[in-house]
């Protein structure tokens, strides 16, 4: 997903300039394209870098500082990735790419109300983008802003109600709220349009409180099948086969989960 982003990036970025060597700022674009396509973010930092040098000057260099950002970060140098992003902010305040960029980078490196901040701007400068606006209420479930979350999910239904993020918002508000029975039809919804392990997983959780234990049980098949090595879904047949009377399946389940990166304490508080 990242590299097709940034490959759009890189497709809009042909602004011209007199006086600009334009072949070669394009040509080193280019590379700096396959290169992330190949995920060599060395090659990739090169090039960039080298474009910038080419035409210091060009408008267009705020979207190749936000790809530098962005490479610098998939290559583990997260300072330098927020330097960088920080940088292309002051060139263009308003860039929504550059605030999605960071705010994401802040949200995976747990700095969660500098990334509510970013993502606060980027909803301000443009009311009908839907991705910022679920992170934001995702974020803001995660700080605790309920009302504000709320807000976020209702917003979403009235721009885009059948988008996936959409459903999937409105399902992870109402699974937080303990509102299990009621999480089931948004989260269907994303299984249409998104037949994901994970989805199949957050489905059959609500099934499993709601005790719907048959369709739980073709929720966590489904989802084995797209994904054998999900922990999670290990977890919830554990979980299954406990509420079932299947203790040694349970525990060979819960096990299994472990071994996939589950915390053996979420397991044993579920299965004993």
């Amino acid at each position: 997903m990242i590299r097709k982003i940034l490959s759009i990036l890189f497709a809009v970025t042909a602004i011209a300039a007199s006086g600009y060597d334009n072949d070669r700022y394009f040509t080193l674009m280019g590379e700096a394209d396959k290169a992330i396509a190949g995920e060599d973010w060395s090659l990739a930092e090169e090039k960039l870098t080298e474009a910038l040098r080419t035409q210091p000057a060009n408008p267009s260099n705020v979207l190749l500082m936000s790809n530098l950002g962005m490479v610098r970060y998939h290559a583990g140098r997260y300072d330098e990735a927020l330097t960088t992003l920080d940088d292309a902010h002051i060139m263009a305040p308003a860039s929504v790419t550059v605030l999605q960029n960071r705010a994401r980078i802040l949200a995976e490196l747990g700095r969660l109300e500098e990334s509510y901040r970013d993502y606060t701007t980027i909803i301000n400068l443009d009311t009908t983008l839907i991705e910022p606006r679920f992170y934001h209420a995702v974020i803001a479930m995660e700080m605790g802003l309920t009302e504000q979350a709320t807000n976020d999910v209702e917003s979403m239904k009235i721009i885009n109600p059948s988008h996936r993020l959409t459903n999937l918002s409105e399902a992870t508000l109402l699974i937080r709220q303990g509102r299990y029975d009621e999480a089931i039809p948004p989260l269907s919804r994303v299984i249409d349009i998104e037949p994901a392990a994970s989805h199949y997983a957050s489905r059959a959780l609500c099934r499993l409180m709601t005790s719907q234990l048959g369709d739980a049980a073709e929720d966590i098949a489904s989802g084995l099948e797209l994904d054998p090595l999900d922990g999670e879904l290990y977890l919830y047949r554990a979980l299954l086969n406990k509420m079932r009377y299947r203790q040694d399946d349970a525990e060979a389940d819960g096990r299994q989960a472990i071994k996939l990166g589950i915390k053996e304490n979420i397991v044993k508080s579920l299965i004993y």
